[in-house]
């Protein structure tokens, strides 16, 4: 059946997770969604092309208010203009997102079909996955809810599994059980037997049988989903959903919620190449299927293997070169301000390091030194008590908002571009080399008029330098 004669599907990314088991390149500040680790686009943007063109319509994002000018400006760099950005007050797990992307749509049309897909999965074929959607339209539109399993390479313990009935080579089967992620023992007995697959979390439903399964199954999460849908604001591209509804939600995924329990699931057998990149040792898979390194020892243009078998060295900062010399079965990944060492058995138990440096309250356990804005991002350069140094890139036509501090005074010097500086009641156009002081209070903003990037350094002399030291008076991100 052909996905462009079937009429179109609604795409839902769901892009508001934040990994932890590939820390530290991912972390909650900015999570794997938005990085670039395989290929040149972000898994998100990957995502999102995917699911687009011909007998799709444009997609519905699920995300949380830190990373709603990150998804707009990565569609836009990929041409893709959302439907609906939806903003969830606080993570409450997938089960309470998917019921509001289907009350959403089922405003408009509740016949509709949806196509719900976490945002961070690698799948190279994209014609292979547009087929096996067209394989579950039949089964959606006659009221089933159709999930997707991935046809299994290894005895892998980090997925969950799905067991099909029936003929376990047929592409399309009822489901007879969801089964959680399983020891290695279990996990190689399922292998063995063919009627498994790994759960790849992707769901096709039409929007009013979905709300019907969660009235029948988890009816607690209608009235307030549907509550913060009616409270929603409008916030410039972004729909805010309502927050006092919202946080009383129960905290858990859609499988647990719903899908469990519901009798009137299919599966469609995805048998292409799938990732969901969960851990440093499928990133190692996937360069090595990308290209096979001698000896299996992947590394990237910062990093140097010698006499190693089997190993990930990868380093995301020029400033950091790693050399490995006679290490088997070990991943190194650095960034500017840490570094990870762990056998590539325990990849699964990255997490527990992120744990870890949460207790000792590092920074690097959730935030980056670069951080992301609407406007452009800046990173922290140097950092000591009562002066900051950070490099600032501001978009072409991008400004900051016209703003004031109460504990800090500023030096800004561009380095590239121009800028265009107001201080109280003056305003300066800078060019490269030029510098200006902003005096402890002062209300001042910065922009960049131009077609390029601006760059400048700022210097920062103060009591306090926290960034929660600012008072707003305009904001064209509408920023609170």
């Amino acid at each position: 059946m052909n996905l462009d004669a079937e009429g179109s599907v609604v795409p839902v990314l769901l892009a508001g997770g934040s990994g932890t088991r590939l820390w530290p390149v991912s972390r909650k500040s900015f999570p794997k969604q938005f990085a670039n680790l395989i290929g040149e686009e972000t898994l998100f943007q990957a995502s999102a092309r995917r699911m687009s063109g011909r007998g799709y319509d444009a997609p519905v994002v699920l995300t949380n208010s830190d990373f709603r000018f990150i998804v707009t400006e990565q569609l836009a760099e990929i041409g893709v203009d959302p439907a609906a950005i939806l903003i969830e007050p606080v993570g409450r797990n997938t089960a309470p997102a998917v019921l509001a992307a289907a009350l959403h749509v089922a405003k408009d049309n509740p016949h509709a079909l949806l196509l719900v897909a976490p945002s961070d999965h690698v799948v190279p074929d994209a014609d292979a996955f547009r087929r096996a959607v067209e394989a579950g339209i039949p089964l959606a539109k006659a009221g089933r809810i159709v999930t997707f399993g991935i046809q299994p390479t290894r005895a892998e313990t980090g997925y969950g599994y799905l067991q099909v009935a029936g003929d376990p080579d047929a592409q399309t089967a009822d489901l007879e059980r969801f089964v959680e992620k399983p020891d290695q023992a279990s996990a190689e007995n399922m292998l063995a037997q063919g009627n498994f697959l790994w759960n790849a979390g992707i769901f096709l439903f039409c929007a009013r049988d979905m709300i019907e399964a969660f009235r029948r199954h988890a009816p607690e999460y209608l009235q307030p989903v549907q509550q913060a849908l009616d409270e929603a604001q409008h916030d410039l591209g972004f729909l805010r959903l309502a927050p006092e509804p919202w946080q009383g939600l129960r905290d858990q995924s859609i499988d647990y919620a719903v899908m469990e329990k519901t009798d009137n699931l299919s599966v469609v057998r995805f048998t292409d190449h799938w990732s969901d990149l969960g851990g440093w040792d499928a990133i190692w898979r996937e360069e090595q299927a990308l290209a096979p390194a001698p000896r299996g020892a992947v590394t990237d243009a910062n990093s140097t293997a010698i006499d190693c078998d089997n190993v990930l060295l990868r380093s995301d900062s020029e400033d950091m070169e790693i050399v490995g010399i006679g290490l088997k079965d070990v991943m190194v990944v650095a960034t500017s301000d840490a570094v990870l060492v762990a056998d590539m058995k325990r990849a699964q138990d990255v997490r527990l390091a992120v744990a870890a440096l949460k207790e000792k309250k590092r920074r690097q356990a959730e935030i980056f030194r670069r951080d992301h804005r609407p406007w452009g991002w800046f990173e922290t350069l140097v950092l000591a008590e009562r002066f900051q140094v950070k490099r600032i890139v501001v978009h072409p036509g991008a400004s900051l908002s016209l703003q004031s501090h109460v504990h800090r005074s500023e030096h800004w010097i561009v380095v590239s571009g121009t800028a265009r500086v107001t201080v109280d009641d003056h305003v300066t156009l800078m060019t490269e080399n030029q510098s200006i002081y902003i005096p402890l209070g002062s209300v001042h903003r910065m922009e960049n008029p131009g077609k390029v990037p601006m760059v400048l350094i700022e210097v920062q002399t103060g009591i306090y330098l926290g960034e929660d030291d600012i008072i707003r008076y305009e904001d064209r991100y509408a920023r609170n």
